[in-house]
């Protein structure tokens, strides 16, 4: 699994892969149809599920960063 890091954003995630932040946050997300589901951490769970056009900010200790995403299969991460 490939694995960015908070010197990579803006970066495009695709499936399989996931970021760290400066923190040891991880993001990472399963495709769900035309929707992702947004893991956080270790958990199975989704923190949230965004459709195209939707965001999604994941708030850490050192700081928060925007989660969008399209059609094609990756997630944008950036700082917010």
């Amino acid at each position: 699994m490939s694995r960015f890091s908070e010197a990579d954003l803006p970066v495009n995630v695709s499936h399989g892969e996931m970021i760290q932040v400066s923190d040891g946050t991880t993001i990472r997300f399963e495709s769900n149809g035309e929707a992702k589901d947004i893991m956080v951490n270790d958990g199975f769970e989704p923190a949230i599920t965004l459709f195209p056009g939707n965001e999604f900010t994941v708030e850490t200790s050192q700081g928060n960063y925007l989660i969008t995403c399209e059609f094609g299969d990756c997630m944008h991460v950036k700082k917010a």
